[in-house]
């Protein structure tokens, strides 16, 4: 909580300024019950209507000061507490982005979208009630107590009687709440989870028939969230009338005794009255620290949460070098020179050995069963993990040594999953690069077989796509996602089985407009079908990691067992001949 606090040093003065209109929201209403107490001594009781009108006003006056820097105070904690929040936002989202593959699957992306929001939110709910609390209580009641002190110091023991039950009762309820506060985010976490699957998986659930048991997974989810609130609630509803019932008995004993000293001509009726506003300023004072004490411990918990990801250190750290002509003097090529690489925590390398060098306007092929290895070579060359052993060098260079954006400047992936944006056909082109023309928009979608789909469209390139594409088929989303990669014209492309979704003669086209106007920049072609990798120059066969083969596809047939097989289940017996 202490790390989050410190990200107010930009609000330093506004903070000061609330601290000031606290301050005097806390004077005016400390200074309320002493006038009050002289009208009915002096006012009152001598029949002085003069000196009733005269203190009223004063009363009047004190009063509207107390509401206007009461509602400035409120109104700049506010702008700090939403200040506070978006920053912190903006950190975590940033901080997010340094992320390696691995740290997204050690935290998960429900829990971060947990944390982005409602853990925020706890933040700012709190500190906008801190930024008052935090001062006015520690005021009330220090002058509260000196007041009252000052008025009949005998009858102040009664209050002091009282206040160390409220301190144990606060203190017990607030060490049982904490860890029900834990298990609430945590199971807010798992909330968000189910439903993140549910939502992206509703074809998947619709089309198997398992509506019912996901409605019994969320409702399962619901329900254990449900118990450990209410559990907290409960927990917490207590202690706000203990705190009423403390301060109503405190009361009473207070005239109770009150009556006696007035009875004995030691107190005035005044300061009777005087002195049970200021008790009741006492205990207001306790129970906002109370309401501070029971926001306080979730608040903690959400900016643990937080800071849990802005501690977290990315395992692919950059060097802070930023690439120069001399490092890429193998324009367009790309080498793995005994690759061998272990997911985190696992005993066996994913890849083991994997060795081989593409040249510039070379296509290379990696084919194997599932498992293999294929994606996960993949996604080595942008860094996404970081290889155990060996080097992977683009245009000659270790991306170790230089930073990943640059590194990533010049690849242009197309993942195995089709990735849109809301916004039109034309600006999910421009992803791969901003500031590219609409002939290169064209270009691009021409080489993908994107344009004639597009061109049908009423609007064209400027057709609005829904979230994630969804009014697209699954083989024009891929051609987009082909088509962004290839706008930016990088030195090497990766294609990640990104020809599943296209039928064999669109496959065939694409494949024949790369060989044509890519001829400068590496391709490298994960695939599942022969067909697609049948003309690469170098096929290399994965299984089990490892390479199992390195040649054209008539040298895999004579060679490679793993590929005859491969070849056999697609073509069968005629494809080996």
């Amino acid at each position: 909580m202490i790390k989050i606090l410190k990200k107010l040093s930009p609000y330093k003065w506004q903070l000061a300024l609330v601290f000031g209109l606290v301050f005097a929201q806390a004077m005016s209403n400390l200074l309320l019950p002493t006038l009050m107490g002289n009208i009915v001594d002096n006012g009152v009781v001598e029949g002085d209507i003069s000196y009733i009108w005269e203190v009223g006003a004063v009363m009047l006056g004190v009063s509207a000061l107390g509401v206007g820097v009461a509602v400035l105070a409120s109104f700049y904690s506010s702008k700090i507490a939403m200040g506070h929040g978006r920053d912190i936002r903006r950190d975590v989202f940033s901080h997010v982005q340094t992320f390696a593959s691995q740290e997204f699957d050690e935290i998960g992306g429900a829990s971060l979208i947990t944390r982005t929001t409602n853990d925020i939110t706890q933040i700012q709910r709190v500190m906008m009630m801190l930024l008052r609390m935090v001062i006015m209580a520690p005021l009330m009641m220090a002058g509260g107590i000196i007041m009252a002190v000052s008025k009949d110091a005998k009858l102040s023991l009664v209050v002091l009687g009282v206040m160390p039950f409220l301190v144990a009762a606060i203190v017990l309820i607030m060490r049982k709440g904490m860890p029900l506060f834990k298990a609430v985010q945590k199971r807010l976490d798992k909330l968000n989870l189910v439903m993140r699957e549910n939502l992206t998986g509703v074809r998947v659930i619709r089309a198997f028939n398992k509506e019912a048991v996901e409605s019994d997974r969320l409702k399962t989810a619901n329900t254990n969230l449900t118990d450990v609130t209410i559990k907290v609630n409960k927990l917490m509803a207590f202690l706000m009338p203990l705190m009423m019932l403390l301060m109503n008995l405190t009361v009473v004993t207070i005239i109770w005794f009150g009556g006696i000293r007035i009875s004995g001509g030691n107190m005035q009726i005044g300061d009777l009255m005087a002195f049970i506003q200021y008790v009741m300023q006492i205990m207001f004072s306790l129970v906002m620290a109370s309401m501070m004490f029971v926001m306080l411990p979730r608040a903690a918990v959400s900016a643990n949460r937080v800071n849990e990801v802005l501690q977290t250190k990315p395992t692919i750290i950059d060097k802070n070098r930023s690439a120069t002509t001399e490092d890429f003097k193998e324009k367009g090529s790309l080498e793995f020179d005994h690759v061998t690489f272990y997911y985190p925590g696992a005993e066996e390398p994913a890849l083991r050995d994997i060795n081989f060098h593409s040249n510039p306007g070379e296509i290379t092929a990696i084919i194997g069963g599932t498992g293999s290895g294929k994606s996960t070579l993949i996604n080595l060359i942008p860094r996404f993990y970081d290889v155990a052993e060996g080097a992977i060098r683009v245009n000659g260079t270790d991306i170790r040594e230089i930073d990943q954006a640059d590194i990533r400047s010049r690849i242009g992936l197309v993942p195995q999953k089709a990735s849109l944006f809301s916004g039109t056909i034309a600006d999910n082109i421009r992803y791969g690069k901003t500031d590219a023309s609409i002939e290169e928009v064209r270009w691009a979608a021409k080489i993908a077989q994107a344009d004639d789909f597009i061109s049908n469209m009423e609007h064209g390139y400027d057709t609005n796509l829904d979230q994630g594409g969804t009014n697209l088929s699954g083989g024009q989303k891929q051609r987009l996602a082909i088509a962004r990669a290839l706008v930016r014209r990088p030195d090497l492309y990766l294609f990640d089985d990104s020809f599943s979704a296209l039928d064999y003669k669109t496959d065939a086209k694409l494949r024949q407009a790369l060989a044509d106007e890519v001829t400068d920049a590496s391709i490298l072609i994960v695939a599942q079908r022969v067909s697609s990798v049948i003309h690469a120059d170098r096929i290399i066969v994965l299984d089990n990691g490892q390479i199992d083969g390195v040649g054209t596809h008539k040298e895999l047939l004579a060679s490679s067992d793993t590929y005859r097989e491969i070849v056999k289940s697609q073509y069968g017996e005629e494809g080996i001949a």
